[in-house]
């Protein structure tokens, strides 16, 4: 009975043609709302990811930073490495100095780095210097900076650091030309007018650092998160190891309340347009009281009767997520396939639409829209089983 009734109700009735235009409509509806909201999810989790991953190169998985600058040595490195032989290290010492150029000026941090160390744990520094290794007082400047500034290769640059040194009768900033050998692209324009590298030797010798003596280590872990805690317990007093994510905590919060607050509000479409159900059903209950009336009286359980219109709903509600799925599946490949939309670089980090739907964000779309399109037919179904025999038949 229950299949039977499923396969006459959902026909196209020409006396009731709003009936059927409703069960569309709320097919229509489920599954455009699915495809919308899968797609904004792939984006967004995209965007994180992007970020994520830039965000993982220039602010390292590990960084062990010291309360006094230069209180970290060559053996505490030793130490380290005896210790962790799966982490890669590279000691920096860092400062904060001004570029000069001309008549331009540009704050920034610049980095004292091992090179040949620097390029096994960050990939925007090895690119950016495939062709050439600065040595003494050479430097890596970042793409923002090199295109603010105009600057040709080995074109000489002005850097002014916070010491100060004597000028005749007053104390002045100290300065070092340096000479401009290569330029890195982050893909993040925060980090691409702020960074700057050169060797570290020479940037221990402007600020009078004893050689083999940092301010800290830059890590690289393939499992940041279980190695920071064992870092921790082996550090000397008055070091800390902090990783990526503690650094930018706030925004990485930021992004993911942006992501529940998107998934509550495009969950919406489908919790309205399984409104659609409800009214297709409840209107098809009341077109066909006499006939479930009857039904009823020659026999038929409520609890078939309530199967049937149970299943009608189902079977719309269904429909509509399996297509909605499809679209939104198909969506997720080409707008991460083909460059349909282009977004500036410098704003979002690429000019390709990050597109990435993860397995966890997929399964809380289907099954939010499963239990929305569940409830939303419950209700006219039990509706249809409580029809009142004798009064239908009498009066209608």
């Amino acid at each position: 009975m229950v299949k039977y009734l499923l396969f006459k109700y959902l026909r196209f009735d020409k006396s009731q043609p709003f009936i059927t235009l409703s069960a569309i409509l709320a097919f229509l509806g489920v599954s455009v709302g699915l495809m919308v909201l899968i797609i904004a999810m792939a984006i967004m989790n995209g965007f994180d990811k992007e970020f994520e991953r830039k965000l993982f190169t220039m602010n390292y998985p590990i960084t062990i930073i010291s309360y006094m600058k230069g209180s970290i040595d060559d053996s505490d490195i030793a130490k380290l490495k005896e210790q962790f032989k799966e982490l890669k290290f590279s000691p920096y010492i860092s400062t904060q100095a001004i570029v000069k150029h001309g008549n331009k000026l540009e704050g920034g941090l610049l980095f004292g780095v091992n090179f040949d160390y620097e390029k096994q744990i960050n990939s925007v520094v090895k690119e950016a210097l495939s062709n050439t290794t600065p040595s003494g007082f050479e430097i890596l400047l970042g793409k923002g900076i090199a295109d603010d500034f105009a600057l040709s290769l080995n074109e000489k640059v002005t850097m002014l650091f916070m010491q100060l040194s004597a000028g005749g009768l007053v104390s002045m900033p100290t300065m070092k030309r340096f000479n401009y050998v290569a330029n890195f692209s982050s893909g993040l324009i925060a980090y691409d007018k702020a960074y700057s590298y050169t060797d570290v030797n020479a940037l221990a010798k402007i600020l009078g650092y004893e050689s083999g003596r940092y301010d800290g280590i830059h890590i690289y872990s393939d499992n940041p998160k279980s190695d920071i805690v064992k870092l921790n317990q082996n550090l000397s007093p008055g070091q800390r190891a902090v990783g990526w994510w503690e650094q930018n905590g706030n925004f990485f919060s930021a992004l993911e309340l942006e992501k529940r607050a998107l998934f509550i509000v495009l969950m919406l479409i489908i919790l309205v347009a399984s409104l659609n159900i409800i009214s297709s059903l409840l209107m098809t209950v009341m077109n066909r009281r006499q006939e479930i009336a009857l039904l009823l009286a020659l026999g038929a359980s409520k609890s078939e009767i309530k199967k049937s219109f149970f299943v009608q709903g189902v079977v719309i509600g269904g429909s509509g997520i399996i297509f909605g799925l499809i679209l939104g599946l198909f969506g997720v490949w080409l707008l991460g396939s083909f460059d349909i939309v282009n977004l500036p670089a410098d704003v979002y980090g690429s000019s390709k639409l990050p597109m990435e739907l993860a397995l966890s964000d997929l399964a809380m779309i289907l099954i939010g829209a499963i239990v929305i399109v569940l409830l939303s037919s419950y209700y006219p179904a039990k509706k249809a089983s409580n029809v009142d025999i004798l009064t239908t038949l009498r009066n209608e």
